[in-house]
């Protein structure tokens, strides 16, 4: 093996070492809580946009062997993602995702959709969690203990998890819809507002995933 060949597996075990480190760090609430068979993390995408449905993610993940490079999903690449995506379909006790479209947040508004989103997700879990890890809020209407934790996406291996599922499943029914209601750009905004989304807004009105009550400035 040459010099440049050692230096190059240094390196990578270096940074092996390093996300184990991280990883280890991000796991503190689910070793805090590990008298509990199963930890569930609940996260939400899709708060802000001005189109589309807000969707939760709950994951329950094995305690025996960690998934590397989990975070919160607005710090990971689309293609980051998609591969953790799939890691944590496979690998995860239970998955479970809870949609809440644009109507039923206009009409409930939309922190009360959110947690029915959470909710929902918590129901289509295959087992039901002893403990729910949440990012930053507590759920009513659920009698599962729970815990929330502030930036909980960047501190809780779990809930990081149930980030990205809900995140690539909302980036992916976004596509979708922007197969149906072109001149938006929701392929490429996601729903949020950008300059060309409310461009788009402006010249052919709301589309039937527009939230009524979020674009009334624009329209």
């Amino acid at each position: 093996m040459n010099k440049r060949e050692e230096e190059r597996l240094r390196k990578q075990q270096e940074r092996l070492e390093k996300e184990l480190a991280r990883t280890e760090a991000m796991s503190v609430y689910e070793k805090e809580y590990g008298a509990c068979r199963y930890i569930c993390g609940i996260d939400e995408v899709g708060r802000g946009p001005l189109a589309g449905p807000v969707v939760a993610g709950a994951v329950i993940l094995p305690k025996d062997g960690s998934i590397l490079y989990l975070n919160d999903s607005k710090k990971l690449s689309e293609k980051k993602r998609e591969a953790l995506y799939e890691e944590i379909m496979e690998r995860a006790v239970a998955t479970g995702i809870g949609i809440v479209g644009s109507a039923r947040i206009d009409e409930i508004n939309i922190l009360q959709a959110t947690y029915e989103a959470m909710r929902m997700a918590i129901s289509n879990l295959k087992v039901e969690p002893d403990l729910l890890l949440n990012d930053a809020v507590t759920i009513p209407q659920v009698s599962i203990r729970q815990v929330p934790i502030i930036k909980g996406d960047a501190k809780s291996v779990s809930i990081a998890a149930a980030s990205i599922i809900a995140k690539v499943t909302r980036d992916r029914l976004m596509v979708e819809y922007d197969q149906v209601l072109p001149g938006y750009g929701f392929a490429s905004n996601k729903g949020y507002g950008t300059k060309a989304h409310i461009a788009g807004l402006r010249e052919l009105g709301p589309s039937p995933i527009h939230r009524a009550t979020f674009i009334k400035n624009f329209v």
